[in-house]
């Protein structure tokens, strides 16, 4: 049964970038830089006939090509830190994306997703991590120039039941037309 998501892929030069921010963290366990990505819409553990239904009902998706910005670091988790993440400034056109890629997955049945969307790259889960650590680490790295790209596609990304941070396979891509 696969593990199904839709995210944006993260170009190999943004992702070169970011992984210079790895290293200096106890208790972090990076993402290798080919695993950053942007979740869109996590999708959860789904059976073959919903897969090929959820991966041909995105071609539906008729959105124009936009820009995403990548700009600085913050750690999701409060007081107990598990996750340090480059923040993906919420434009209007990713946000509609996700909007309507909520409501699809709504439609075929799937519960609605139960956190609010906060775009973002994981760069690494934490695992007893101080929150003075992680402070630290993001008073020293978390400033850095934007990055941005133009994203051209989702894609429908599979992952095998881990502990997290890859590998995603993309199974499917859908490009965003003018």
């Amino acid at each position: 049964m696969p593990r199904l998501f839709t995210g944006l892929e993260i170009p190999a030069e943004i992702g070169q970038s970011l992984s210079n921010l790895r290293g200096g963290l106890p208790g972090a366990r990076w993402i290798d830089p080919e695993n950053y990505h942007v979740t869109l819409r996590f999708i959860g553990d789904i059976d073959g006939a919903s897969a090929n239904e959820i991966a041909s009902m995105l071609f539906r998706v008729d959105r124009k090509p936009f820009e995403v910005k990548v700009q600085g670091l913050t750690s999701f988790g409060g007081r107990k830190p598990r996750a340090v993440v480059a923040t993906i400034v919420p434009s209007k056109p990713l946000m509609e994306l996700q909007a309507e890629l909520e409501r699809m997955m709504q439609r075929i049945g799937l519960d609605p997703e139960g956190r609010k969307f906060i775009p973002h790259v994981t760069l690494a889960r934490l695992h007893d991590a101080s929150d003075r650590d992680v402070a630290d680490y993001l008073s020293l790295r978390g400033y850095f120039p934007s990055k941005a790209f133009m994203a051209e596609r989702f894609v429908l990304f599979s992952s095998r039941a881990s502990t997290g941070g890859g590998p995603y396979v993309v199974e499917d891509a859908y490009e965003l037309c003018e």
